[in-house]
């Protein structure tokens, strides 16, 4: 994936993450708001992906 896919799909899946907690602190589930939270945070893991390629192809175009 290039780093754009990657930082949209990370957003996309930070915010379902947010809105599984969401969902699962309504229904007094704590599965559902620990499975959230692992979403969110791969999202955000996804995002930094996206930026390290990109901080990485500007290196390279400079070199």
């Amino acid at each position: 994936m290039g780093s754009t896919s990657d930082k949209i799909t990370g957003k996309a899946n930070e915010l379902a993450g947010k809105a599984r907690q969401a969902v699962g602190k309504a229904v007094d589930n704590h599965e559902e708001q620990v499975k959230g939270k692992l979403q969110e945070t791969k999202g955000k893991a996804q995002v930094a992906k996206g930026e390290v390629k990109d901080a990485v192809k500007k290196v390279v175009d400079k070199a």
